[in-house]
């Protein structure tokens, strides 16, 4: 079976456009998945990753996310897609230093980012042609044209694709022969990620039943994706070549596209797979409303953090140990880093949509708290605090950022400037930012109130569902 697109111009944001299709059809994620692991193979991109990306702490996080971010550039309103690549472009601004090789990298460079859309480009092309639907020359001829598209939105030019399909698969294959390398990324993707991957919200209140089913999804997983890769490749890294992995990842492609074309289309969106995995994503869902709440005191706080109190150090040093590695260390590297709080306020950033100068903001108040925690808990000076540093002192960690933060944080949820948030606008704010539907809020904030509940969870010393949902691990 094949594709023919019409020879008449389409737009790329138009209904007719194959990648705005796709981005919306949950088989998207094989290619995407495929997509990641050759990026992370580029040495900028890789050690971007590593640095400042939470991909193996909250996967799902990351998922939805991209899935999210996505569609907002593929949107009809341009408005909408000009508002998201100019988000993008600040964040990625942000990412930038030195690898662990000594050598510079950076999330703006053209040619990396380049890459990038290269990978969608050829992964998408791959998946069509695994799942027995490959693109005729015209469709791929198309479909490359809107990569190009799409990174010109983000990028500002697409000079760094070549500008023709013809020139691009020489392109493509060099750089898989001469600048991706099997670096740490890529084995954290392979070996790491697959393997430990942290239960969605809706079965972390069941975590015997994902640690059996991880401990099979995982292997095959980690299979399918390195038969798919292109074999030089997988023979220039040394990627094992295992025995019945190409079978079995034709059967999950194919299985793929049949399940496309024979389900309700409603099944094979993103939205339905992204419901399954976080029920809060149905407001009002029933059944889902249980697994949720189940699910919150499974993961709540009150359980990992008291207030600290005399005759009672172990057990705070417990508490505040736990509270670091489920909440505090986003990138999961064992250690609190600018990283981490660079992506506490990526994500409020993104689940808000912030504008450039409430971002800004955000990030200046982040900057500012990680300026204290160095000052009061880098004992050793290294630039990095320790769990053993942070649980030391966990009593009595500075705020003056956090309430920086929650100033930030107010100000956007206040909607009409009455320096008083109403429940409508403390629900919106969850709704928006948590995709949590809370109960029995009836009661206004001050900013006074609002500032000192932020600031009591984020130093550990009161519960909140809605806030560990936006900031802990998974």
């Amino acid at each position: 079976m094949t594709h023919t697109i019409p020879q008449e111009n389409i737009d790329v944001f138009g209904p007719d456009s194959i990648l705005r299709r796709l981005v919306g059809e949950a088989r998207w994620g094989l290619a995407v998945t495929r997509a990641t692991l050759l990026e992370a193979a580029h040495p900028q991109i890789g050690a971007a990753l590593m640095e400042n990306s939470t991909f193996l702490t909250n996967p799902w996080r990351r998922l939805r996310n991209t899935a999210t971010s996505s569609r907002r550039l593929l949107d009809p309103d341009p408005r909408v897609r000009d508002r998201e690549a100019a988000r993008l472009n600040r964040l990625h601004s942000r990412m930038s230093g030195v690898d662990a090789q000594g050598r510079p990298y950076d999330a703006t460079d053209p040619a990396a980012r380049a890459w990038v859309a290269a990978t969608l480009f050829e992964s998408t092309v791959t998946m069509c042609r695994l799942s027995g639907d490959a693109l005729d020359a015209d469709a791929m001829r198309r479909l490359y044209a809107e990569h190009r598209t799409f990174l010109a939105l983000i990028d500002g030019t697409s000079d760094h694709l070549p500008a023709t399909l013809h020139e691009f698969w020489p392109y493509y294959d060099d750089i898989v022969e001469h600048q991706l390398e099997n670096n740490e990324a890529v084995g954290a993707i392979l070996y790491r990620l697959f393997a430990n991957v942290p239960a969605p919200p809706a079965l972390r209140p069941y975590p015997v039943v994902w640690a059996a089913g991880r401990a099979i999804a995982g292997p095959l997983a980690t299979a399918i994706t390195i038969a798919s890769l292109p074999e030089s490749f997988s023979r220039r890294v040394a990627l094992p070549d295992l025995p019945g992995a190409r079978t079995l990842m034709q059967a999950a492609y194919l299985s793929t596209a049949l399940a496309t074309r024979h389900l309700p289309e409603s099944w094979t969106r993103v939205e339905f797979f992204m419901g399954l995995l976080d029920p809060s994503h149905h407001k009002g869902a029933g059944p889902w409303e249980t697994v949720r709440r189940r699910a919150g005191k499974a993961a709540a706080l009150a359980r990992l953090l008291t207030p600290a109190s005399g005759g009672e150090d172990d057990q705070v040093t417990r508490s505040a140990d736990r509270f670091f590695a489920e909440v505090l260390d986003q990138t999961g590297d064992g250690y609190l880093r600018w990283p981490d709080l660079a992506a506490m306020a990526r994500e409020i950033a993104t689940r808000l949509d912030l504008g450039e100068q409430e971002e800004d903001r955000l990030f200046q108040a982040y900057a500012a708290w990680w300026r204290e925690l160095q000052s009061a808990l880098d004992s050793d000076g290294d630039g990095r605090v320790t769990r053993a540093e942070y649980a030391a002192s966990a009593a009595r960690l500075p705020s003056t950022g956090l309430v920086k933060i929650a100033d930030v944080l107010f100000d956007v949820t206040d909607v009409d400037d009455d320096e008083k948030i109403d429940s409508e606008e403390y629900l919106n704010l969850f709704r928006t930012a948590f995709h949590r539907d809370l109960a029995g809020n009836d009661d206004s904030y001050s900013r006074g109130a609002f500032v000192r509940q932020f600031v009591s969870f984020m130093s550990g010393q009161q519960h909140s569902n809605a806030y560990i949902s936006l900031l802990s691990s998974g």
